[in-house]
């Protein structure tokens, strides 16, 4: 197995493993249940350790797959900006979480707020990672794409092919 093997194994974890955090921890904050709180805090904070492999593998499976037909260059770059903003927002709702966990435990007065600040930005990491994976998928996938970004490849695509053939004259 190799690194562009391991980013795309791992990849859907942090999407849907936060949205499944993100829904339980608003079901356990409406219904005031502290285990359910905790144990989907803990699952927010794992996502979060699933998706550093996942982003450090990113910049090789970029290099394994960037000159291969059918790539787009413009997901790549619009991926790899989505997935620092996602990053940076899985830690923040990791820390969130980990703060509300250790107040919880120790029965601090904090601990509702820290809850549904974890709960805000793990709904907006959520959507983060969302928008990553979308951008991920149409890198290879160009019958997911929208017409414009269809267009522009295909447009990069004739200008590599004429390239290729100034290279051979």
């Amino acid at each position: 197995m190799n690194t562009t093997h391991l980013h795309l194994l791992l990849n859907h974890f942090p999407i849907i493993g936060t949205l499944i955090g993100t829904g339980l921890l608003l079901w356990a904050i409406i219904k005031n249940q502290d285990n359910i709180k905790l144990i989907s805090s803990v699952l927010l904070i794992i996502m979060c350790l699933i998706a550093i492999p996942v982003y450090l593998t990113g910049e090789p499976a970029e290099e394994s797959v960037e000159k291969l037909s059918g790539v787009s260059e413009t997901m790549i770059g619009l991926h790899e900006d989505a997935a620092s903003i996602a990053m940076w927002l899985m830690g923040i709702a990791a820390l969130f979480a980990f703060a509300a966990i250790i107040v919880q435990l120790r029965k601090g007065k904090l601990a509702k707020q820290l809850f549904i600040g974890t709960f805000i930005f793990s709904a907006i990491c959520f959507a983060a990672m969302a928008r990553t994976g979308y951008y991920g998928g149409q890198i290879r996938h160009s019958e997911i794409r929208s017409d414009v970004s269809a267009g522009q490849q295909n447009e990069n695509e004739t200008q590599k092919k004429d390239e290729m053939d100034k290279d051979d004259d």
